[in-house]
This record gives C-alpha cells, structure tokens and sequence, in this order.
C-alpha cells in the first residue's frame, strides 16, 4: 500500500476499535436489522450513470463547497440532476466526514429511491454494518489495502443486508484480484468495479489509467470511472473507453449548480453511441 492508504486503514482500524467499544458487532448488526434498508441501485438503460459524491474536504484540493456548508441542499439537487446514487465520505481526519453526513444523506435520498454509498477506508465488516445502520445502500473497499479473505467477510456482510459494494482498483493486479475474486461469488452480490486515476503518492490524476486499464475490467461487473471526471466530454471520454458510471465529486462540489452540471455530464454520455 501507499503511504497515504497505510494512514488512513491505521486511523480507520482505530475509528472501529472506539466504536466496539460502545457498540458489539452483535448489537450493531440487531440495530441494522431494524433500520429501513436504504434503496437499491438501479442503472439507466440509457448505458451511463453518475454516481454524485458529497466530499466536504480533499487532501489534493483542500475544502470544497460553499461557504454555508449546505451538503444537505447539495444531495438534493445531485438527485434531481439524475444521480444513480450518492457517495458520502464518512472519514472524518482528512476529509472532515462522519457517519451522520451518511444518515442525513440516507433521509433525504429514501424517498426518491437513489441509494446513498458509504466511502471510507474499510477495513472492518462492523464498518458495513455501520453504514446499513445509518440507512446507506451500498459501501466502497479498496482491494489493495485488504486480503482476499477480509474482502470476502466484507461482501458477506453487505450481501446478507443486500447492499451494493464498489470494489476501487488501482492497476493491473488489483482488477486482477477482482476478477478472482468476482469468479468465486457468483451472482449474489451487486458489485461494481472502480478505477482511480488518482496517484495516492502525488495526489494528482493519471488521465491515462482510464485509457490504459479499461481493457482489463472484469466484464461481468459494470465499471466505473473514479477522479478526474469532470466535464461532459470527460464523462463521453469515459463512455467510449467502455466505463458504464463514473464517480464524480470535487467538480461538483465545487458547482454552483451541480444539478445542471450533472444533468449535461449525463446527457454528453448517453447520447453517444456505444
């Protein structure tokens, strides 16, 4: 692992081993259980989606959005601009998230059917359980910062509360690790698989992973494009490559009107010819 991703599943690992300490895993999953499932992840037939991020702060850029901090207003227009689902970061060191920017997020999300995803450096299954039980529908885990096995226990948990998962590789032999993995889960699970362009030493986008890794994506997952889109000829770029959703959030974080940025993002993508 980088540098960067060691912290953050160090700082994670302790964030789990407070929250145990207040909370069983038992208890935990019995609060779960009685929590309303949060919505299921439904793509357009139209062949591209956007997954919308709500991100207050990003160690590359800094804070996002605006001055009144109004992320509540901001997931509202992320689904009236056609978000498939919104992604909350919940790590609260270097991204300034927490668990009840996810529960508020899941409010506002329920009635309109879009499910909200936790994003986060997993590295426990009590931290799915986390985010079923503050009503998200899906969760993010980076392969390359857990063994097989603990990914493993990771998709059992979400699979058992019916939670879609977005699996984030790297490079080559992360989508390799997925593909193995992706062959010996059948078709239990909601899975998608994600490419970040972002360089974890540098922090900036390597455009050209997109270019260089699509290729290799499993075909039995959709994939998704994550960093480094921004505009509708990003996203047309994205379609073309083959990528059926990407992950976008410093762009519109940092929109005025996100809604209509998402609302033409979408439109450039679907409009093109696969």
């Amino acid at each position: 692992m980088s540098g960067f991703l060691d912290d953050m599943a160090r700082s994670s690992a302790a964030r789990v081993l407070e929250a145990k300490q207040r909370e069983s895993f038992n208890e935990l999953e019995r609060r779960a259980r009685q929590t309303t499932p949060g919505a299921a992840l439904h793509l357009s037939p139209a062949g591209f989606d956007v997954i919308a991020e709500l991100k207050l702060r990003s160690p590359a850029a800094g804070r996002l959005g605006d001055e009144e901090h109004d992320w509540r207003g901001r997931i509202a227009a992320y689904a009236r601009g056609g978000a498939a689902a919104v992604s909350v970061l919940t790590e609260p060191s270097r991204f300034d998230g927490s668990l009840e920017h996810l529960r508020q997020a899941a409010l506002v999300l329920a009635p309109l059917g879009i499910p909200a995803m936790r994003k986060d450096f997993l590295v426990d299954p009590y931290q799915v359980l986390e985010a079923r039980a503050a009503g998200a529908g899906g969760v993010l885990v980076i392969l390359r910062m857990l063994t097989r096995e603990r990914i493993a226990e990771l998709l059992d948990v979400a699979t058992d509360h019916a939670m879609f998962v977005l699996l984030e590789a790297f490079d080559g032999a992360d989508l390799e690790s997925a593909r193995q993995l992706l062959a010996t889960r059948g078709r239990k699970d909601t899975l998608l698989i994600g490419i970040n362009s972002r360089d974890l030493q540098t922090l900036e986008v390597v455009q050209q992973r997109f270019t260089a890794l699509a290729p290799l994506l499993p075909e039995s997952a959709a994939g998704v494009a994550e960093s480094g889109v921004a505009t509708p000829s990003d996203a047309r770029a994205m379609r073309q490559l083959g990528y059926r959703l990407a992950l976008i959030g410093t762009a519109l974080m940092n929109c005025e009107e996100p809604a209509v940025l998402l609302e033409e993002i979408l439109n450039a993508a679907r409009t093109l010819q696969p």
